[in-house]
């Protein structure tokens, strides 16, 4: 039996966490399949950094780093994110880019690897991994003297012999939403004696983390996308604290100093996780991530991030089922797996042809994804879909289809204004 607009529209008023779509800007006529590039906007982020700009800055001015805690924020919004990702407090700062955090934990893992075992030089990451991460590692590998090893994902347990010092992963893939077992990958890296690298950039605010419990060693992830902190905010970056204290991170900038205001010529680190921080925070941006970490923590009152992914995988159900039924013979695929202990929260579809003129079209009524190139036959292009169970709903799910529908049985998709690339895809 078919699901029909009216089944949709029950289940969203049966839905506990319905209520905190209020907490985000999403303007009219617009279903919001995107918040895994970048997340809508918390209707409290506004209002804050207005305060800060005008109150925090324009008032206070610089007393402001004492008055209204902005010494403090990296840390204060880290441990905020620590409560999702399974990280204990005061391990987790807020603080640049995914790429440049990815950089400081990945040279401390070279140190600490080259310092424990010499002779591993090598380091294992997916063929189809985020190209940020590549890249750093690509730059460091040349410039330590170690080598990067692409493969896929079936091959990396064999791929981990005894010259690998570190395995770097992201844990959703940013192209197919399939999702590693994070303490089994864990663990079969640590019985190889290789150090374990998390990028949680499609995962933190979408599914269950457990650092601790998975025993990683190293964490990265990006606070604009399901962390909802707007564009270009903090990442964020975590270490185990028996990792945390033994090497200085290669960025060693004032701000991770132990006494910086003794301003001393020489470095010498904080304890901890502060000692990953470089140089002066960004104040108005982690007010704007504090904003979008506080609605994922609204969820905590509902059930939490256990709601949360209860709720995505029934929006990705409920996505793949209708494609399934309303799309059927118009050559999609699907690339993301079925299986929900090894699913994101994200959908993605590939295309023969069209799929980047699609998802314009889409775009056009309203329904907004995004489009990933392919690079052979295994990676194909990519209409991709995310599902932040904040703010989406199974009525919007079934609107996204039905346009979908529609662009596909109408050829719409192959008028000239869709077929035009565009900087940003």
């Amino acid at each position: 039996m078919n699901t029909t607009l009216q089944d949709c529209r029950a289940r969203d008023a049966q839905d506990p966490l319905r209520a905190l779509r209020e907490l985000f800007h999403i303007p009219n006529n617009t279903v919001y399949l995107d918040g895994n590039s970048l997340g809508a906007m918390p209707r409290s982020a506004p209002a804050r950094v207005a305060d800060v700009v005008t109150r925090e800055w324009g008032a206070d001015l610089i007393q402001s780093w004492n008055t209204n805690g902005w010494f403090q924020m990296p840390g204060k919004v880290g441990d905020k994110i620590a409560r999702l990702i399974g990280a204990a407090p005061g391990t987790v700062v807020a603080t640049d880019s995914t790429s440049v955090n990815l950089f400081k934990v990945l040279s401390a893992a070279f140190h600490l690897a080259s310092a424990d075992k010499p002779g591993r030089k090598r380091i294992v990451s997916e063929r189809s991994n985020f190209p940020t991460d590549l890249y750093i590692a690509e730059a460091l590998c040349k410039e330590r003297g170690f080598e990067l090893q692409l493969v896929e994902p079936e091959e990396i347990a064999t791929a981990l012999t005894p010259d690998v010092a570190v395995l770097m992963l992201t844990h959703v893939n940013y192209r197919t939403g399939a999702m590693h077992d994070m303490p089994a990958v864990t663990a079969t890296a640590h019985q190889a004696g290789a150090l374990m690298l998390w990028d949680l950039a499609h995962s933190a605010g979408a599914v269950p983390v457990d650092l601790t419990a998975a025993d990683a060693d190293y964490a990265v992830g990006c606070g604009y996308k399901y962390l909802n902190g707007g564009p270009g905010a903090p990442a964020f970056v975590w270490v185990h604290p028996r990792h945390a204290d033994r090497f200085w991170q290669p960025l060693a900038g004032w701000w991770g100093h132990a006494t910086p205001f003794e301003f001393t010529p020489d470095y010498r680190p904080a304890a901890g996780i502060t000692r990953y921080q470089c140089g002066t925070q960004p104040m108005i941006s982690l007010a704007a991530l504090e904003c979008g970490v506080d609605t994922v923590l609204a969820a905590d009152a509902l059930g939490g991030m256990a709601a949360l992914r209860r709720k995505s995988l029934a929006l990705t159900d409920l996505f793949i089922a209708l494609v399934h039924e309303r799309c059927d013979g118009h050559g999609l695929g699907l690339a993301t797996p079925l299986d929900h202990a090894q699913r994101g929260s994200q959908v993605c579809l590939t295309k023969d042809e069209g799929a980047y003129a699609i998802v314009q079209a889409l775009i056009a009524r309203g329904v907004i994804g995004d489009f990933r190139a392919g690079d052979d036959q295994r990676h194909k292009d990519i209409l991709r879909f995310g599902f932040t169970p904040l703010y989406i709903g199974f009525e919007d799910v079934w609107h996204a289809v039905e346009h979908l529908r529609q662009v596909l049985q109408s050829g719409e998709w192959q008028r000239p204004e869709f077929n035009t690339k565009h900087a940003v895809t």
